[in-house]
């Protein structure tokens, strides 16, 4: 099995912003888990969890993060909910670092904006969503993570440093 830099977290986090900055760093590619999940829909992530259902995006998600963890060296950015299934955190701890980008809710709620195509941000008080959201997955991306990385009011330059140094300890 390859290895791979698994990056976890709440929606907002950073994932995909850090995946390609690490990526560069360390040169090897990148992908975001969400994106390679979105190709093979004839809608958006947010329209297809609507009318199929979050177990049915579940299945596609492990599915592809299975295919993903074969795959040759990256840096991936995961899905904010990958780790509700025991399976996926199985594959990515066996198959890599798994970083988990940590953030409040403030500033998650502060980078998402509006909250445009997010599937569990369709309530009227965002923050309190993230809030309960996050207190729920606390504990499965604390036992998912090999390590966390605060990234509020972090400039990228640091937390991309901090996790270059956590890889090189790793491998």
């Amino acid at each position: 099995m390859s290895e791979h830099i698994w990056l976890i977290g709440m929606m907002g986090s950073g994932k995909s912003t850090v995946a390609r900055r690490v990526a560069e760093k360390i040169g090897w590619g990148w992908l975001d888990l969400d994106e390679i999940i979105s190709q093979g829909f004839e809608s958006s992530i947010t329209e297809f969890w609507t009318s199929q259902g979050e177990e049915a995006f579940r299945d596609i998600e492990m599915a592809a993060l299975s295919a993903v963890a074969s795959d040759s060296d990256r840096v991936v950015a995961t899905g904010g909910g990958v780790v509700v299934r025991e399976d996926n955190v199985a594959t990515m701890r066996a198959s890599g670092l798994v970083v988990w980008l940590q953030a409040t809710p403030e500033t998650l709620v502060r980078r998402i904006g509006a909250g445009a195509g997010r599937p569990i941000l369709h309530e009227e008080d965002r923050l309190a969503t993230l809030t309960d959201v996050l207190a729920a997955r606390w504990a499965a991306y604390d036992g998912a993570a090999h390590v966390s990385v605060a990234t509020d009011d972090v400039p990228i330059e640091t937390v991309v440093g901090r996790i270059e140094e956590l890889w090189n300890e790793f491998g």
